[in-house]
């Protein structure tokens, strides 16, 4: 909240539904969750000020990603010197 547009990489200590908010952000980002293998399992478009939004899944990690991307679930990611790579 009341940061800049960053890419941001959230890791839960165990995979489970989470829930994200958009409340004091002032951009929309790409919210993709992921499993333990680095699978996207889900990617939801979250706008600015909206309530949460609760994965449809249990995940373990979530990237917000504010620029455009090339992802797609099923998709598998790795990240490496803050790039990310499908791989």
């Amino acid at each position: 909240m009341f940061s800049k547009k960053k890419n941001l990489l959230f890791i839960f200590d165990t995979s489970s539904n989470v829930e994200l908010h958009m409340l004091f952000v002032f951009f929309g980002v790409d919210a993709v969750f992921l499993n333990e293998c680095w699978e996207i399992l889900e990617i939801k478009h979250m706008k600015p000020f909206r309530p949460y939004y609760r994965s449809k899944h249990n995940v373990k990690y979530v990237l917000e990603l504010t620029e455009k991307h090339n992802l797609i679930v099923g998709d598998k990611v790795r990240i490496e010197d803050n790039e990310i790579y499908k791989i």
